[in-house]
């Protein structure tokens, strides 16, 4: 029960430290009513509300995760910090295609499914962020377009 608890404290000063980041946010004269900053206020607000019910609401009898998951879990961090360090370089369309199929290779491992779904998230997360949000997504990278 301590062990939910400690997690909910500090999930809510990582969430409280994200609001603070987004706050230096530049925003041009030009940006739309919302803005770019309430996607992070609405993710930290999601975080807190969780993290409240962690630490109102411990678990009594939680068991921790035996050593292969904890390497699944480390192996699924990897491929997010490594995401997030090569997307900006290779557009959205790839990193996120192999992103999303290692992650679903690691849910369950059937090669021909994860590929798939791999393929299908980064084409359709493009489509949906790009054409129907109206980010400002770079598809490729800049040398193949």
């Amino acid at each position: 029960m301590a062990a939910d608890r400690i997690f909910g404290a500090v999930m809510i000063v990582l969430a409280l430290g994200y609001i603070l980041s987004a706050m230096n946010i530049q925003t041009s004269f030009l940006s739309d009513p919302v803005g770019p900053r309430i996607f992070p206020y609405m993710i930290a607000g999601v975080v807190i509300l969780c993290s409240l019910v962690m630490i109102l609401r411990p678990d009594p009898d939680a068991h921790w995760p035996g050593p292969a998951m904890l390497l699944k879990i480390g192996g699924a961090l990897a491929v997010l910090i490594a995401y997030a360090l090569v997307i900006r370089q290779m557009g959205f369309i790839i990193p996120t295609a192999i992103a999303s199929g290692l992650l679903a290779y690691m849910i369950a491992p059937r090669a021909l499914p994860a590929a798939l779904a791999g393929l299908g998230l980064g084409i359709g997360l493009y489509v949906a962020f790009r054409m129907i949000l109206g980010l400002g997504l770079v598809a490729l990278p800049r040398g193949l377009m």
